[in-house]
């Protein structure tokens, strides 16, 4: 029903097909890791992951709508646009790589928007390898609770394993990997 394929930072992008089946569990497993942390019904959910070949933005934006939170596919770049619309849709929740998201925090300062009087209140984060610090660092600055979460194209995307609520490690979801 779909093709996706791997960034390719090691060379050539890797193309994996999916079925039917695969976006079903892709979406279902997404909505499970959003469940974890803390992510429910009634919350708005950014979607700042990149749409297209790239399985961050579609397995993201599935997974959200199957959890029944509303999504703003945002996509990637555009930070002012992307703050204008944490500010002005009183997002709840953002998906993006944890590097962009410590952009967001840099350009709101500058554009003098204080991303703790926000409703933002979680961060997904992943599709780059980030530290202890790193996490620190965004949820002083920001105010939200930061959560890891793993994916591979040539497994299923973003949902193979995610942190939950006690951030203690991710959670491999093994029922499907």
């Amino acid at each position: 029903m779909r093709l996706h394929a791997s960034s390719g930072t090691t060379g050539k992008p890797i193309v994996v097909a999916y079925t039917k089946e695969d976006l079903k569990i892709w979406a279902n497993v997404m909505m499970r890791a959003f469940a974890g942390c803390g992510l429910h019904r009634g919350d708005i959910i950014q979607n700042s992951y990149g749409y297209g070949l790239f399985t961050g933005g579609l397995g993201m934006h599935y997974g959200a709508e199957t959890l029944g939170a509303a999504v703003i596919p945002t996509s990637g770049g555009n930070t002012e646009r992307q703050i204008m619309v944490l500010k002005d849709f009183g997002v709840t929740a953002i998906c993006c790589t944890p590097s962009y998201f410590v952009h967001i925090i840099e350009r709101a300062k500058e554009m003098r928007i204080n991303l703790h009087e926000l409703p933002l209140r979680t961060g997904i984060f992943g599709a780059e390898p980030w530290t202890e610090g790193m996490r620190k660092h965004i949820e002083q600055e920001s105010g939200i609770k930061a959560y890891d979460i793993y994916g591979l194209s040539e497994i299923i995307g973003p949902g193979v394993a995610c942190e939950c609520i006690a951030q203690n490690g991710l959670h491999i979801l093994e029922d499907h990997f």
